[in-house]
């Protein structure tokens, strides 16, 4: 297993929409532990492969506290929801930044597991939330997008800045 970079808003590879995924492969489950491996050590409770750069609809969650329960959904598609649910959103690729969103309560969603068998589940909460937070990402969309025009390009002057003074760091360090 190994650690992925995450990658970091504005980056413009978190625009791109994923492909779905084929056939469940040992590269698939290989990604995929790379993923919980990533997520968990951020740390995180949901992971999009666009987020690693990999363009392809694989996500990962896990919303205990105790890292229990961890759950794989490849090409997911909801096929219901109803209800409002409001509450701050954060996300691995935009550290630091909450916000509140609207989002479905209750939705139900199709997928494979990471052996590739179909399955379906009814949910509601955080988990409900975290899904489709994380399906966004695969159509190449942010909790950000949610925001206002104005919050959005403060939100995106401030991670430029950020990233610009990092790579200052970076290249004031010398090797000894």
């Amino acid at each position: 297993m190994a650690l992925l970079e995450i990658l970091k808003y504005p980056d413009p590879r978190l625009r791109t929409v994923a492909q779905p995924v084929n056939k469940v492969s040992d590269a698939t489950r290989s990604l995929i532990d790379d993923m919980f491996e990533t997520m968990y050590s951020a740390p995180g409770i949901g992971l999009a492969a666009t987020q690693v750069d990999v363009h392809e609809r694989v996500l990962v969650l896990d919303i205990t506290e105790d890292k229990s329960a961890p759950m794989v959904f490849i090409n997911p598609e909801i096929l219901a929801s109803e209800g409002t649910i409001s509450g701050d959103e954060g996300c691995l690729s935009v550290p630091e930044i909450y916000e509140a969103i609207d989002r479905a309560e209750n939705i139900r969603v199709k997928a494979l597991d990471r052996d590739g068998k179909e399955f379906e589940l009814e949910v509601d909460g955080l988990l409900s939330v975290c899904i489709q937070h994380e399906m966004d990402h695969l159509e190449g969309k942010l909790f950000v997008d949610y925001l206002s025009a104005l919050k959005r390009s403060r939100l995106k002057k401030r991670m430029e800045k950020e990233r610009k003074r990092n790579q200052e760091e970076a290249g004031n360090v010398r090797a000894i």
